[in-house]
């Protein structure tokens, strides 16, 4: 019995003494290159993490190449349908384009047609201003004229002064701004 109580001291020491020597190496190795350690296991991972996402498109494109020859006809399908959608776009556009220059052209007829009415106007005698608005009133007989009659707005209180002026200086009480001299500054 003692020599097998000898066996079990004996091993937890030497145990015990190979754990102070790996903590003594590793704490030693750490200590010495242990910045060196975590900068490499950081590089590592970006470089590894860099590789695996091209790897990752270079099988996806590799699969694409391998379904686009497996099947044309859907490239195909898909060439037609991108001609028929752009077809039909260039079709819309076309349409916008022609309503526009016909919106143009009413425009500008009725800009000549106002400016032909503007010089007869003035060639009469007339104020072309008021002439643009007879028409309207011409056509609508009697009992609408008298509701044509311009309503007159309330005089309104102006809201200062009839003498103010912010620039002149005055009525601005203790505050009025002056320039500043002219030339070098003679600071001490």
């Amino acid at each position: 019995m003692e020599g097998d109580a000898e066996q079990l001291s004996a091993r937890p020491t030497l145990e015990t003494e190979g754990l102070r020597f790996l903590h003594v190496t590793v704490g030693s190795l750490l200590a010495t290159y242990g910045w060196y350690i975590v900068f490499s296991c950081i590089l590592l991972y970006v470089v590894f993490q860099k590789l695996s996402n091209r790897l990752r498109a270079l099988r996806q494109r590799q699969q694409d190449r391998a379904a686009a020859t497996v099947e044309p006809d859907l490239v195909v399908k898909r060439q037609e349908a991108l001609a028929a959608a752009r077809l039909k776009m260039q079709e819309e556009l076309n349409a916008q384009v022609e309503k526009h220059k016909e919106k143009r052209r009413q425009l500008e007829e009725e800009k000549r047609r106002q400016k032909i009415e503007m010089w007869d106007s003035m060639q009469e005698g007339k104020s072309y201003r008021g002439h643009a608005r007879t028409p309207q009133d011409e056509d609508s007989p009697g009992p609408s004229t008298s509701s044509a009659i311009p309503k007159r707005k309330p005089d309104k209180k102006p809201l200062r002064g009839g003498g103010y002026n912010p620039l002149s200086g005055e009525g601005g009480g203790a505050c009025s701004w002056r320039p500043g001299r002219r030339g070098p500054s003679s600071g001490g």
